[in-house]
């Protein structure tokens, strides 16, 4: 292990002139008991390492989503820094700082009641040191991070099962809790070997190298409440837009773990990004791989809503998953409710109380049949 130039250089600067602050800054820069291990990710805005803090492991993330301005080329590093440590301003008060992160709530999230709980929340989590004051350093970190998704997200959902835990951050880099499986198979090959798999014998492959089948319904059931938990729940509707394997882990006892959450956006904050986009057809109205929309051919515009719910996509992700295996008494069964859960549309009426019922029934199907099973 060896500690990376990753930001960690450019934090270490940051963090010693005051700029930025956080839980994790000293043991970067000062006492270097967090270290950066093998590197996950190859894009530069991207970066993902392994890495050990105080001896526990954990998953390093920066610089995880595109700068907010793509137009500038070659710029895009510096113009990048300017605009995550430039607020709060020298000058700012509580007061001003709780303001700014209820607009930034309001525009993502939408007009809801409960906005400054969580702003209140947020006030917790950015006191890093615990001292019952948020410094300027630790407001200009906190700030940074809340333009990530992922991060907001984890902080709304810090008490769920399937979120992994926030270990702490400095600046714009955080560190989050390691999961042991970083997919829902159980193979993962260097990426130079992925480069000449054909795609057809990847699957097989992956199929091949799952757990025992009542773990996979274990690991399933997880996801299926990681639904729950994003569907409106007290700060709006997530709505998953990369419902990948890669995205989803699991840990020693087959509980679902969330890997990558940056494709998870808030609903409001969706419609925002995707109505009034230019199209000539429904492909162009798509966010991120799963979140689609319609081409309204009468102004050639991307609507705001989106037609499949989270549930659908996880079922259609689900599907082969578990029916490979399954048990023949239930195959039949699980095999008719899959199917009606991959066909939920969010326009259909009732949808809410038809997403309540299959997504109960499924769950209800599912431990029945592993909750005598040892290996559950």
């Amino acid at each position: 292990l060896k500690r990376s130039a990753c930001p960690a250089s450019q934090s270490c600067d940051k963090y010693k002139t005051g700029v930025i602050d956080g839980p994790a800054c000293n043991s970067l820069c000062v006492t270097e008991t967090l270290y950066f291990g093998k590197c996950l990710s190859t894009k530069p805005n991207n970066q993902m390492y392994l890495g050990i803090w105080d001896n526990l492991p954990g998953v390093v993330k920066c610089q995880m989503e595109q700068a907010l301005h793509l137009d500038f080329g070659t710029e895009l590093e510096p113009r990048k820094e300017i605009v995550l440590f430039d607020k709060p301003t020298r000058g700012t008060t509580v007061q001003k700082f709780k303001e700014m992160v209820y607009s930034l709530f309001k525009a993502k999230l939408g007009d809801q009641g409960n906005l400054s709980e969580l702003v209140n929340l947020i006030l917790t989590v950015a006191d890093g040191d615990k001292d019952g004051q948020v410094s300027l350093g630790e407001a200009k970190s906190a700030w940074a991070l809340l333009q990530l998704n992922e991060f907001l997200l984890m902080v709304i959902l810090q008490d769920k099962e399937h979120t992994p835990k926030l270990m702490g951050f400095c600046g714009d880099l955080y560190v989050m809790e390691s999961v042991e499986y970083t997919s829902l198979y159980g193979i993962s090959l260097p990426w130079v070997i992925e480069l000449f798999i054909p795609s057809g014998f990847r699957r097989s492959m992956d199929q091949l190298f799952t757990p025992s089948w009542p773990r996979k319904a274990k690991i399933a059931i997880g996801l299926l409440e990681f639904v729950e938990d994003v569907f409106h729940g007290p700060y709006g509707n997530f709505l998953m837009c990369d419902t990948s394997a890669k995205n989803l882990g699991y840990n020693d006892k087959y509980d679902l773990k969330m890997v990558d959450m940056r494709k998870i956006v808030p609903e409001t904050n969706l419609k925002e990004l995707i109505k009034d986009r230019h199209c000539e057809s429904d492909l162009d109205c798509v966010y991120g791989t799963d979140c689609r929309t319609s081409c309204d051919q009468s102004t050639m515009k991307c609507t705001s809503e989106v037609i499949q719910p989270n549930l659908a996509k996880a079922c259609q992700l689900l599907k082969d998953y578990l029916l490979r295996g399954a048990p023949s008494e239930i195959r039949e069964e699980l095999e008719k409710q899959l199917y009606s859960c991959i066909a939920l549309k969010v326009t259909a009426n009732q949808m809410e109380m038809e997403h309540s019922l299959i997504l109960n029934n499924l769950k209800t199907l599912l431990w029945k049949k592993i909750s005598y099973t040892n290996d559950s």
